[in-house]
């Protein structure tokens, strides 16, 4: 992998189907697993200090790809190689506790997302600063508005830049000035990461900072290729205006 940050050969990965009671037991007395395929024979690479754009409807797998390169995810088939530290952002905040301190709760997500409690300590500071949650900080998270657990997220994942970056559509959170804020700090975490792998809807910010774009498409890997030429790919597929 001298030249590649991300090497995916042939992943394929299943869910459980989501069945109501009695449809599962009576699954379980005829012995049978009903499945849905979320990635099917998906092979992808991603180079060193590229940035990588994923594309789709909802639903199609980008998601997921993303979790199976994190490590989240194991795949059912084939393998997936990644060089060197890895951070997701995405579902900011959802790993928080309510009961605990916005400043305990910045260590502890620290931790989930792979990183010491002393390194996240030395982090505070800065996670503090951008948050804007100086006065607020040390109140129980029960206590904060969605908006402010977001930022408070965002601040927390965004503080280490790793060697591999994956976004998951987390550029709108908060009120509109943090919108803009929070896009800022994405876009300089781009500029300063190695490896970027990102998905959104927002198909101007794609082209505007991405090398290659993949489309998905039901679980397969429809295109990789040009941006403007994956973007129309994308319309002629999926028949969106």
């Amino acid at each position: 992998m001298t030249s590649n940050a991300v090497e995916i050969e042939n992943v394929t990965l299943h869910f459980p189907k989501q069945r109501n009671a009695l449809k599962m037991l009576m699954n379980l007395i005829q012995r049978k697993k009903e499945r849905f395929t979320a990635l099917r024979d998906v092979s992808l690479t991603v180079k060193k200090g590229e940035v990588l754009g994923i594309i789709g409807k909802n639903g199609s797998g980008k998601s997921t790809l993303l979790r199976i390169i994190s490590g989240i995810y194991p795949a059912d088939e084939g393998s997936c190689k990644a060089a060197g530290s890895i951070s997701l952002l995405a579902g900011l905040g959802t790993g928080f506790s309510g009961h605990q301190t916005g400043r305990e709760n910045a260590i502890l997500y620290g931790s989930i997302l792979g990183h010491s409690e002393l390194v996240m300590i030395e982090k505070l500071p800065e996670i503090i600063e951008f948050s804007e949650l100086e006065s607020f900080i040390d109140e129980p998270v029960r206590t904060y508005s969605s908006g402010m657990k977001a930022r408070l997220g965002l601040a927390v994942a965004s503080a280490i830049h790793p060697d591999i970056l994956l976004i998951d559509e987390v550029l709108g959170v908060g009120d509109p000035q943090f919108k803009e804020k929070s896009k800022k700090r994405i876009l300089d975490l781009v500029a300063s990461t190695g490896t970027v792998v990102l998905v959104s809807h927002s198909f101007g910010l794609m082209k505007e900072i991405c090398d290659r774009l993949v489309f998905i498409h039901k679980g397969k890997i429809v295109g990789v290729g040009d941006p403007d030429a994956m973007i129309k790919l994308y319309y002629d597929t999926t028949g969106r205006d």
